[in-house]
């Protein structure tokens, strides 16, 4: 599954131009490599996310192409949230 649609559908970012747009502006790496939004992702793989204040690390569990907000935290697990430290 794609980058994009995996950040939008597990609803770890909520519309899919979100997610790309991350993408393109380098917040979101997969296994320690800078993703694109048409990376494809497999089960296992690592996503950080760079936010304004933290950075946030998840594992893949699953793939589905449409959930229910209940079921998407079954997609992945949290694995890290570090808070980004402010910069004078």
């Amino acid at each position: 599954m794609r980058l994009d649609k995996y950040l939008k559908v597990s609803r770890i970012i909520k519309r899919r131009t979100v997610a790309s747009e991350a993408a393109k502006e380098n917040k979101v790496y997969v296994n320690g490599k800078l993703a694109k939004p048409a990376t494809m992702l497999k089960i296992g793989d690592i996503i950080t996310i760079n936010y304004f204040q933290k950075q946030v690390s998840i594992k893949v569990l699953s793939f589905t192409t449409s959930t229910k907000k209940e079921d998407a935290s079954k997609m992945y697990e949290i694995i890290n949230i570090q808070k980004n430290e402010a910069v004078e």
